[in-house]
Formats: C-alpha cells, structure tokens, sequence
C-alpha cells in the first residue's frame, strides 16, 4: 500500500491534483475575505498596479540552473483549412514572451502553412474534417486523435483550444474528447474563438473545472449568458450575470501555478486567475505600444512585435541576467 502510495504522488496527475485542491482552497477563501475583489475586477477599477505587479511577480527570471521547459510548454488544439492564422497567433505569442515549447495541433490540410509561418512551432497535423472521414470510420479515427495528442498530453503546462478550430461536427467531437482527456489529467485549459461555440453547447466539457478559462468577445459572452443563465446580458445585471456564469462554467496558466507552488507565497488567489490578470495587463501594454506605432493600421501580429518590449519594460533584465546572455 505505501509504494502505491509513493507512486501515486509521484505522478503528474498525482501533483496535478493536489495543486488543485490548495488553489480551490485559496480562492474561495480569498472570495469569502474579500467579496469586493471580484466586483472591483469586474468594473476595471483600482486594478493598474495591481496588474501590473502581478505580473512582475511570476514572470521567470533568467536563471542559468533552468533547462528547456522550466518557462512553459504550451499547446494550441485549432486550425483547419478555412483558418490558419489565429493557432500560429496564439503559438508564436506564448514564445515571444518566454515560453520553451509551443506545439500547434491542427489538421493535415492547415499543418503546412501554419509550419510555413514559422519554424519555431511543432505542428502535429493530427485533426480530421468531416468531409475527409466516411461514416464507417468516424469511430476509429476519433480514437486515434485523440491517442495521438494523448501520448503528448502530460507534458503540457497548458491547452489553447479553439483558435482557427472551426465549426466542423466530427472535428468538434474529437476537440471534446481531448479537453475530457485534459480534465482528467488537470491540465489548464484557455477555450477561446470556436472553443466557445463547443462549449456553449456542451458546458458540461467546462462546468465545475476550476482550471478552465473562457475568453469570450461581446457577441460569445451573450451567446454564454443565455446558454447558462437563460436570460440576456443587460447592463444593470451585468456583474452579477458574470458571478453566476463563472459560478456554474469555471472561468479561473503555467507561470502563475509555477511560482505559487513554489512557496514563495502564500496562495491569496486562484492561480489562474492570477496568470488572466498578468496576461490581460501585457496585451493591454502591448496594443498600445502597437497602436502608438501603426495606429489605425495596427494588426494582430503588430501587437504581437511588440509583446517581448512590454514585458521588458515591465520587468527588465536585471544587471546579473543580462551578464549572462553576454557569457
């Protein structure tokens, strides 16, 4: 019983787990404490430093002792034929502000143009469309999707699941079984673009995981406030709306978790709401150095140019670090 023990906590899902228990812990802790920090985070108010400091906090330093890895391994579940932008957006981002790793796992037809954008990223062409499956092998070929980013799946920190995903049945059916498969394993998941139309209409894949993170845009957000609260978004009740949608679909990533399991705090927040903040306060900085520069002209992969000076002017390279990137 005790080696089943040892071999149990020595898992990654084992730690997985038991991370998730301590940050369920501090953030409804952290919510009955302070029940006005949500609302102050909802209207925007008094949050710049906080922001702002936040990220600075778990930013990762440049440590000589780190190996590839120790900043990140990311991966983005999207892109299809129709879209190959947005997974090459969402994977280079997470490299130009530190991430080691950043995998993109789309479909055959998507794979080598988003590889054509950049070399940095490894592309699994792994997803299928419809149009390519007879209905005889649906079945089999989901289970080999999903075997195929599962040998893979306990080596990311965190999932990006939607962008440039699409809204093809059979491909949405196997992007359920993956963000399933990264539940069970505790995997962080961000569902964004396409991930939101699945998860509106399938919010059991989401509701009740802490780890889930949703990123709605006007339109997506009032599609989930009806689908959850069966009402529509008005303006009096909309703080309240937002408290009960992520009550019932978790909308609370690496370096956050990283550096509060690393017990140099004590855990005052749910570590994904930490990294959401920290995340939120770069694009911010970001955008508007990109629209200072191309004003209305600015695009997507201006703001993204401009991600590495951000978060260098928000937490430079000390003296000690810079001497070894001069070694």
């Amino acid at each position: 019983m005790q080696d089943n023990r040892c071999m149990l906590n020595s898992s990654a899902i084992a730690r997985r787990q038991q991370f998730l228990i301590r940050a369920l812990d501090g953030y409804y802790h952290n919510q009955t404490h302070h029940p006005l920090r949500m609302q102050s985070m909802i209207s925007g108010s008094g949050l710049e430093d906080d922001d702002l400091g936040n990220l600075r906090s778990i930013t990762q330093l440049l440590d000589p002792t780190r190996y590839k890895g120790h900043a990140g391994k990311i991966a983005v579940i999207g892109g299809c034929r129709e879209y190959t932008g947005a997974p090459y957006f969402s994977a280079i981002s997470a490299l130009k502000i530190g991430a080691d790793l950043s995998h993109v796992f789309c479909t055959k037809d998507a794979a080598p143009i988003i590889k054509g954008y950049s070399p940095e990223l490894i592309v699994h062409p792994v997803l299928e469309e419809s149009y390519s499956v007879r209905d005889e092998d649906k079945k089999s070929i989901s289970e080999r999707v999903l075997a195929e980013v599962e040998k893979w799946m306990e080596r990311f920190d965190c999932l990006v699941v939607g962008p440039g995903l699409g809204r093809d049945p059979f491909l949405l059916d196997c992007v359920s079984n993956i963000i399933k498969h990264a539940r069970r394993s505790s995997i962080p998941i961000v569902i964004d673009a396409d991930g939101l139309f699945l998860v509106t209409n399938s919010l059991d894949l989401v509701s009740g995981y802490p780890l889930a993170i949703l990123t709605p845009n006007i339109n997506e957000y009032k599609r989930l406030v009806q689908s959850v609260l069966n009402c529509e978004v008005n303006d009096r009740d909309a703080p309240g709306q937002l408290l009960s949608v992520a009550k019932r679909v978790a909308v609370f990533v690496s370096w956050a978790r990283q550096y509060i399991s690393s017990g140099k705090v004590e855990l005052g927040m749910n570590p994904t709401v930490l990294g959401c903040i920290a995340g939120s306060a770069l694009v911010r900085k970001a955008a508007s150095h990109a629209f200072e520069n191309k004003r209305r002209s600015t695009l997507t992969g201006d703001i993204i140019e401009c991600l590495g000076r951000s978060l260098e002017e928000i937490c430079p390279v000390s003296g000690v670090h810079r001497s070894l990137l001069d070694e």
